[in-house]
């Protein structure tokens, strides 16, 4: 699943909300990467994971809706379960963020979860869900393609990759 994240991308890269540094093995060869995430804890982790695995990223905290880097500083941007744990009112921010700092023509991807349509696998994620929400501050569903095109984003593609509960949306920035 991680894998398809980086497919066809290169050159600057960043990985939005880096987490413990589970996307590092997939990230594409000869591309700067820089990841960030708002948690010391994550990175700490991230960082151990970085020492194993001896993966080119520079890791650096920093909160998605305020990052310091200048207009236009990726080719790509990934994100991974990052929407899932950003309430509503920063998921637009987020995304306005993501869009400022890719370049024109950059592909914007986020995975993410989504709550099932099938019957049971519904049931089963809507009673975990408080779990989930006290235990990550997730939320399986938070449809953040309805906070795209405000956020100057166009939807390129979105695709289930695992049943309908894993969904990879590809964004780019809007043309206006």
């Amino acid at each position: 699943m991680r894998r398809l994240l980086f497919d066809g991308l290169g050159g600057d890269l960043l990985d939005a909300g880096v987490g413990t540094g589970r996307n590092f093995p997939f990230y594409p060869d000869g591309s700067r990467v820089t990841g960030i995430d708002l948690s010391p804890a994550m990175l700490k982790r991230a960082r151990w994971r970085k020492d194993k695995l001896g993966t080119a990223v520079v890791l650096r905290e920093m909160n998605v809706t305020e990052m310091d880097f200048a207009d236009d500083s990726f080719d790509g941007v990934i994100s991974t379960f990052l929407f899932c744990v950003l309430d509503a009112e920063h998921q637009q921010p987020a995304l306005e963020e993501l869009r400022r700092v890719c370049r024109p023509g950059g592909a914007i991807r986020i995975l993410e979860y989504t709550i099932s349509e099938q019957p049971l696998q519904r049931f089963i994620m809507k009673l975990w869900a408080p779990w989930v929400r006290f235990a990550y501050g997730a939320e399986f569903d938070r449809h953040t393609e309805q906070y795209l095109e405000a956020a100057g984003l166009e939807l390129v593609e979105k695709k289930f990759l695992y049943k309908d509960v894993i969904k990879l949306l590809t964004v780019r920035p809007g043309s206006s």
